[in-house]
């Protein structure tokens, strides 16, 4: 399979700038924000968001970890075992503002799960989709982002991956072609 770079470290890292401070715009001080990550890769984005956004003199962002594995529709369907991650949100979201990150959007179907699980929580005041990577034209569900890093145009059957490292700025996302 052959692989190719879509975004590179350095673009990456602009973008990261970019939704951290759209991020400011809309929600201030974050003092009725919460930003909710969505497990397992959306987890890391917002850990990475959260970085940026106490460099910028933001402090004490409120956050969660959500998994959404047994909210989706189609968890009955997979032959393989699901391996369900942890959700960690610690406070009721009853009137607060949501911000869900996920790190790419395909089908919006996790994204649809996420609202359904959400609702265990509290009802929100106002719920946002931050999105690193938006894969045009593969959508199921009418589902849009409200922060958007990066549109791709991907083929049916081509995997849009986003590679995490340890290191901040060593971020990488490319793209897998399938083999014709």
């Amino acid at each position: 399979m052959a692989n190719k770079v879509l975004l590179s470290k350095k673009k990456v890292n602009v973008i990261l700038s970019r939704l951290c401070h759209q991020l400011i715009e809309s929600h201030g001080d974050f003092s009725n924000t919460v930003l909710i990550g969505l497990q397992p890769r959306g987890t890391i984005l917002l850990d990475r968001l959260i970085i940026l956004l106490e460099k910028e003199g933001i402090e004490s962002v409120k956050s969660g970890r959500l998994d959404t594995t047994f909210f989706r529709d189609d968890f009955r369907r997979s032959k393989k075992l699901l391996n369900a991650k942890s959700t960690e949100i610690t406070e009721t979201l009853e009137g607060k503002d949501v911000v869900l990150i996920d790190d790419v959007l395909y089908t919006g179907r996790t994204i649809r799960a996420a609202l359904t699980a959400i609702d265990s929580y509290g009802r929100p005041n106002l719920i946002e989709l931050l999105i690193l990577v938006d894969r045009r034209f593969s959508r199921h569900l009418p589902i849009q982002p409200d922060y958007l890093g990066a549109q791709i145009d991907a083929l049916q059957g081509d995997k849009v991956k986003v590679v995490w490292s340890e290191k901040l700025s060593d971020i990488i996302v490319y793209l897998e072609k399938h083999n014709e």
